[in-house]
């Protein structure tokens, strides 16, 4: 029997107050600020978040939902975004709840890339940032690196709905 929620995760991962308060802040969003943060947090990190090549087996595996989404019309694109965030009841959102960690990094990280090649309607990047997220986007700059890095994973890993063995 296979029990599907769209209720947060619990994070594995025992994370620094001020990552946590970083997280909670961020939960608080609007979703458009939610997506244009995490475009901000991607610019900031860059290749930091993944020092390792990733592998052509997490590619393989985000490959079928990324070119889904890549085919979408712009608005489309977007929605299917905010549903990962909001956890929206969908077929993307159960896809990529599906996935590890860092096959979600991997998913993330080509959709950002495609985004600044113009791939992937960039509509993360044209909507500017509410003096709330402008403001978590600094606090989150003056975070060490890997709090950073671990805020990120944290966001990314709580996205889309999860299906859970009963």
């Amino acid at each position: 029997m296979m029990l599907i929620t769209n209720q947060p995760q619990t994070s594995t991962l025992e994370l620094k107050p001020a990552v946590n308060q970083a997280f909670n802040d961020f939960q608080r969003l609007p979703v458009d600020d939610q997506l244009g943060l995490l475009w901000g947090m991607y610019q900031n990190l860059g290749c930091s978040l993944a020092p390792t090549p990733v592998g052509a087996a997490r590619l393989f595996l985000t490959q079928g939902l990324l070119h889904r989404i890549k085919q979408m019309p712009a608005a489309e694109q977007l929605t299917a975004m905010q549903d990962l965030l909001k956890r929206t009841d969908t077929p993307t959102s159960h896809q990529y709840g599906l996935f590890t960690l860092k096959t979600k990094l991997a998913f993330w990280t080509q959709l950002f890339d495609w985004m600044s090649t113009g791939e992937v309607s960039p509509v993360v990047i044209a909507s500017p940032l509410s003096s709330s997220a402008t403001t978590l986007l600094r606090a989150i700059a003056l975070l060490d690196l890997n709090e950073q890095i671990a805020l990120f994973n944290e966001i990314i890993d709580q996205m889309g709905v999860a299906a859970l063995a009963a």
